[in-house]
């Protein structure tokens, strides 16, 4: 990494941050009259949390500067994107746009991958090893490696060959954050340039409303589905600890090719209505 990059790395870590009025004045500026100023105000604020989504996707071997990038990029398209009327704050918003951008050129960058062209296989690439740690937790019996991979490919919608592939692929160890970053004189470590977790009360009533935002614009979402469809995306969505095909379907007495059909299904009217809301919300339950 250049000294530029650190240099732009640090200064984000100490950008303001914006309480709700002024966030919404200029998304307004910018929506409105098309006010530089206020777009650069807006974005440069939340650069630290464009790079503290980067760091999460380090792990595919992606230079770190490159995802910040594309992390920003995404938040170029939400700040152009965003509606301030819609009553949710640019943050929440940002997300989906942030991580849509970083998870594509993972897919199209990353050397030992070429597989984006389907959702299926998106959906393998960055969810494999938490829907196997997930089987594991919930087993009652150990498993080989075949019973394992049978499971995932299941529980994904993809087949086993799909899944041994891909196991391959991410067979390489993460990065460590506490790795120095190159040509840095003063020693300092990725850590030192990721978001302070901690929030602000303001910032957590802020969340709060966010959240209750969502929440509200998912139940809208799930009035079209019967009380069955309800009850499967509940358990495998919208629960803490997401439950297996296997176990939904032996407590409705059906197959698990069929609880998978009827997620599909559910899923799919959900999207369709939470389009309302602008398409890039349909993330929250992809």
């Amino acid at each position: 990494m250049t000294h530029m990059d650190q240099t732009f790395m640090r200064g984000a870590m100490k950008a303001e941050l914006l309480d709700a009025e002024t966030e919404t004045a200029l998304a307004i500026a910018w929506r409105d009259d098309r006010d530089e100023r206020a777009l650069h105000r807006l974005i440069t604020a939340y650069m630290r949390l464009a790079i503290s989504m980067a760091s999460k996707f380090r792990r595919y071997g992606v230079p770190m500067n490159d995802l910040v990038q594309e992390a920003g990029l995404g938040l170029m398209k939400a700040a152009d994107k965003f509606d301030p009327d819609r009553g949710v704050r640019f943050s929440t918003y940002a997300v989906w746009w942030i991580k849509a951008s970083i998870q594509d050129h993972v897919m199209r960058n990353w050397s030992l991958v070429r597989t984006g062209s389907t959702s299926a296989q998106k959906s393998l690439f960055f969810n494999l090893k938490r829907v196997e740690a997930q089987i594991l937790r919930e087993s009652g019996e150990p498993l080989d490696s075949h019973q394992l991979t049978e499971k995932i490919a299941t529980e994904i919608g993809v087949s086993v060959r799909d899944v041994e592939m891909m196991q391959g692929r991410l067979s390489g160890g993460d990065y460590s954050l506490n790795a120095q970053q190159g040509g840095d004189e003063d020693g300092r470590e990725w850590i030192d340039v990721l978001e302070d977790d901690t929030m602000q009360g303001s910032e957590q009533v802020d969340e709060a409303r966010d959240s209750a935002v969502l929440k509200s614009w998912l139940e809208e979402a799930m009035e079209d589905l019967n009380d069955r469809e309800k009850l499967i995306v509940r358990q495998r969505r919208l629960s803490e600890k997401g439950r297996t095909l296997e176990m939904i379907g032996q407590d409705l007495g059906i197959s698990k090719e069929r609880v998978r059909q009827l997620e599909v299904a559910a899923l799919a009217k959900m999207r369709t209505k939470l389009e309302r809301h602008g398409a890039e919300v349909r993330a929250l339950i992809a």
